[in-house]
């Protein structure tokens, strides 16, 4: 199992982030190798990914949602094992510290090897990133859901 921590801070308000954050469907606009996520029910997700040519499918449940606080996931079908969640923190007016703490199972040799050359821990650094960019020229979210999961 590989473990992922990392942050941004995003110059719009945890709200803002929260809610965007929330849009999941949105999730190909910044997420490289993301291809579709259909959100299925408040709790389930359906993701298309295709990363280094290697196309995969999987489920993903929402295990705990709070408000402005963090929404974690784990995968529940299909072809990837992972778990994470994500936390937003007030840090100023129009201030918000994004991070991001994920698990996953590397599957054959292919994951193996982008693992230990740390291609995953990069392309999330970079998704962040894009969420970053996404957001900030935005200034405003997609859209929300504020339901709660616990």
């Amino acid at each position: 199992m590989t473990q992922i921590e990392e942050s941004i801070e995003v110059q719009v308000p945890v709200r803002t982030a929260y809610n965007q954050w929330t849009q999941f469907e949105t999730f190909p606009e910044f997420m490289s190798g993301v291809e579709r996520i259909e959100q299925r029910s408040d709790t389930l997700t359906h993701w298309v990914t295709k990363v280094d040519g290697v196309h995969r499918e999987f489920d993903a449940e929402i295990t705990e949602q709070i408000p402005d606080e963090r929404v974690a996931w784990t995968t529940v079908a299909g072809e990837a094992r992972q778990a994470g969640v994500v936390t937003f923190h007030h840090l100023a007016q129009g201030r918000t510290k994004v991070m991001l703490q994920m698990d996953f199972q590397p599957e054959g040799v292919t994951d193996k090897v982008a693992d230990t050359l740390g291609v995953v821990k990069r392309q999330t650094k970079g998704d962040l990133k894009r969420f970053k960019e996404f957001i900030e020229e935005r200034g405003r979210e997609t859209g929300e859901w504020r339901g709660a999961v616990v």
